[in-house]
């Protein structure tokens, strides 16, 4: 029994999944310190771009990421997983090169769209590779170390890229993330040469059958709807959930600095706050996820994040809002391992790759729209509206996962 335990857990992580998740790390830092760190300030101070320019360059990356990864999704399970991570880590090597030799905003745009295309291969392969390695039993387990190492590249990117940067030279910044993603793609290719094809589907490629562009699309829908035998309520939750926490991306910074006026230590203390004990809960909870199962940790995730969200903007004092930032962290440390359980639980293991980048279509276009509605709300209606519309997704989300059944095993029903 302690043997099978023992191979269990080096095939969760097996030098496969390391890859996998050196390659996640890394990719996230140099995509957070461009993003949220570099861009803005390059843009505007050392380009002259417009603020409607710079916000045009951050949309297009996403857009272009969030568009391309149901069909690469597909291509994971046609081709595997080293000529579609290779194809992307070298493209957003590419775009990495052009911003830092470019000096039109234009041209910095184009960079970013080349840069979504680059990452668009990351979650597909990522979660697709780590799920198909660990099991049944090890989902929740290995989700949740993915989305550590995602949010630790996120987090640190954005702060340690500060340190290379002096004054208006950036040349040692691009210099970091260039020696990065020289990383990244000796990584990739490492990766095994290995195709989720079905047996029949390798024979006819082998056989040299070529089908048509068009008869290939019609391919892959018949794939992904095989997985339409999921509960009809799973697609719009996968929108919702992320969705919640897109209506948070572009409010947070403005509520900590116009209403909370939290300098730039606090605002940083404000943000690890909640982002640390998400990473120091997420493995813990994977484990106890995958060991007693989904239901109990989805109604504790969004009863926490619900209450946290609801409360936030009606609290004074500065230990107050540190302790729901602490139980917004906690609720999301419980929603990570138990959602994504859930929704690898749905899709058949022989066709892993296309439902994986249907599914993370589906959650991408909740963190597109959710920032553009939330800007409006604020406007209209105030600080708090954005954050009370927030928790009431979750509220929703916590009503409606109880008319979805969780087998143990198999298919989500």
């Amino acid at each position: 029994m302690e043997t099978a335990t023992n191979k269990a857990k080096t095939r969760k992580f097996s030098p496969f999944v390391i890859e996998l998740l050196i390659i996640m790390f890394i990719v996230e830092f140099v995509k957070g310190a461009l993003l949220i760190t570099i861009l803005p300030v390059y843009l505007k101070t050392s380009l002259g771009a417009s603020a409607f320019m710079i916000g045009w360059a951050l949309a297009a990356q996403y857009i272009g990421d969030n568009v391309l990864r149901t069909p690469v999704g597909w291509l994971i399970d046609h081709l595997g997983y080293r000529t579609i991570m290779l194809s992307g880590v070298l493209c957003t090597f590419i775009s990495v090169i052009l911003m830092a030799i470019l000096m039109s905003p234009g041209w910095i745009v184009l960079a970013c769209v080349l840069l979504g295309a680059g990452t668009a291969p990351l979650w597909p392969c990522v979660i697709t590779g780590a799920t198909e390695v660990a099991g049944e039993n090890g989902k929740a387990t290995v989700l949740s170390v993915v989305y550590m190492a995602w949010l630790s590249g996120v987090g640190l990117g954005p702060v340690v890229i500060n340190f290379f940067i002096h004054g208006a030279a950036y040349g040692p910044s691009f210099r970091l993330l260039l020696g990065c993603m020289t990383i990244v793609v000796v990584t990739a290719l490492l990766l095994p040469r290995k195709k989720s094809a079905e047996p029949r589907e390798r024979q006819e490629e082998a056989g040299g059958a070529k089908l048509p562009l068009g008869a290939r699309v019609q391919q892959y829908w018949r794939e992904v709807r095989r997985s339409m035998s999921v509960s009809p309520l799973m697609f719009p939750l996968m929108f919702a959930q992320t969705f919640a926490l897109g209506i948070l991306t572009p409010i947070l910074t403005l509520y900590a600095k116009d209403v909370l006026k939290l300098s730039s230590l606090q605002y940083s203390m404000f943000l690890i706050a909640g982002g640390a004990i998400t990473v120091v809960f997420l493995l813990p909870m994977g484990k106890i996820v995958d060991k007693t199962g989904i239901r109990p940790y989805l109604i504790a995730g969004f009863s926490c994040a619900a209450a946290a969200l609801l409360l936030f903007t009606y609290v004074t004092s500065m230990f107050s809002i540190y302790v729901l930032v602490g139980l917004l962290g906690i609720g999301y440390a419980f929603i990570i391992p138990s959602w994504n359980a859930l929704i690898a639980s749905a899709i058949p293991p022989e066709k892993r790759g296309a439902v994986w980048g249907f599914f993370l279509t589906i959650e991408g276009l909740g963190m597109i729209i959710g920032p553009i509605v939330s800007g409006k709300v604020w406007d209209v209606y105030g600080y708090h509206a954005p954050f009370v519309m927030s928790g009431c997704v979750l509220v929703v989300l916590l009503v409606l996962q109880m008319f979805i059944s969780i087998p143990k095993k198999g298919m989500v029903r």
